[in-house]
């Protein structure tokens, strides 16, 4: 029987210093998206993708992807099939986290697309090592600079695929105080397409 790495997933689950809400995974998508990406469980991303829809972390501001659950996508139809990124996670503002194969005497690792800077970030961590980090706490420094007083009640009331437009917009000189900014609760997917759309049009680096 194969060895899963979900005893170490959930252990760090259990263990996180923020709320951590694990979303259903229906088995038979779970399977399809396992065979889509040809990964197994022993992995972390396996892990999560067989036995979770979806992690909802710390209120719900970064969502790590598994195999789909009401509104959230699934690892496999949000990569790109022609490509090698895989998308394995999004965050309430928009932010966008790939795995990223190994590059000639490299390693795989996760790269982040912040909406504050509209640059694609090497995290120099392989997908086990980033969520552990985040399951450890780790968003709390990480966002330090994108959160607001009171972000937890906001966050809490969106669904899986909404998340919180800010005018003016993080990048921007104006859009740094987040606090000041005018919120509202748009589709997550719109949400990220604008960005990086923004980033394409003012020459930013390009990843995906």
């Amino acid at each position: 029987m194969e060895q899963s790495a979900w005893t170490e997933v959930s252990a760090a689950v259990t263990a996180a210093p923020y709320p951590v809400e694990v979303l259903p995974a229906e088995p038979v998508r779970a399977e399809a998206c396992l065979a889509a990406l040809g990964i197994t469980t022993r992995s972390w991303l396996g892990a999560v993708v067989a036995n979770t829809g979806g992690l909802l972390v710390d209120h719900g501001w970064l969502r790590v992807l598994g195999s789909g659950h009401d509104g959230l996508p699934d690892v496999a139809i949000e990569s790109d099939p022609t490509g090698p990124w895989v998308v394995v996670g999004y965050d309430v503002m928009g932010g966008q986290y790939v795995w990223v194969p190994a590059q000639p005497g490299g390693k795989p690792t996760v790269h982040y697309f912040g909406p504050d800077d509209l640059e694609w970030l090497d995290l120099d961590q392989g997908y086990a090592d980033w969520l552990y980090a985040v399951l450890a706490g780790s968003l709390t420094q990480f966002y330090d600079t994108l959160r607001w007083p009171g972000w937890e009640s906001e966050v809490d009331a969106l669904a899986a695929d909404q998340g919180i437009s800010a005018w003016p917009p993080p990048w921007s000189e104006e859009g740094k105080d987040l606090s000041t900014a005018s919120r509202k609760a748009v589709p997550l997917p719109q949400l990220v397409s604008f960005y990086q759309d923004t980033a394409r049009q003012l020459g930013s680096t390009e990843e995906r």
